[in-house]
């Protein structure tokens, strides 16, 4: 039960992150909370199947700044197809998917940090 309310947990504070990065209007669009939600959840099994993906070439993403620029890559391009799949959910561009994986990195930290005042 523990490991459900964690999921549900991370599932509103991913939704919450893309809809503040909504609001900064950096090239990702969201439609509301529930349409956030799901694109949250896509986000997390479109990005899990690229990181597989590319486990099967045998092509890991390391640590330091080129580990830093694959994976900002990797997760403009997971926006990127997620938008395709999901209705509602938008990217504009590469370039507003590169700003967006940005966007939402920063907000994620930001999130971390306030909860790490109060735990």
């Amino acid at each position: 039960m523990d490991s459900f309310i964690s999921f549900l947990f991370a599932l509103v504070v991913a939704a919450v992150v893309l809809l503040i990065v909504d609001k900064f209007n950096v090239g990702l669009k969201v439609g509301g909370f529930v349409n956030a939600a799901v694109s949250a959840l896509a986000i997390a099994v479109v990005g899990a199947l690229v990181m597989w993906f590319l486990g099967i070439f045998g092509i890991t993403i390391g640590g330091g700044f080129l580990g830093a620029i694959v994976f900002l890559i990797v997760a403009a391009v997971v926006l990127i197809l997620a938008a395709k799949v999901i209705p509602g959910f938008e990217v504009s561009g590469f370039g507003g998917a590169v700003i967006s994986a940005v966007a939402i990195g920063v907000v994620y930290w930001l999130v971390g940090w306030v909860v790490s005042l109060f735990a």
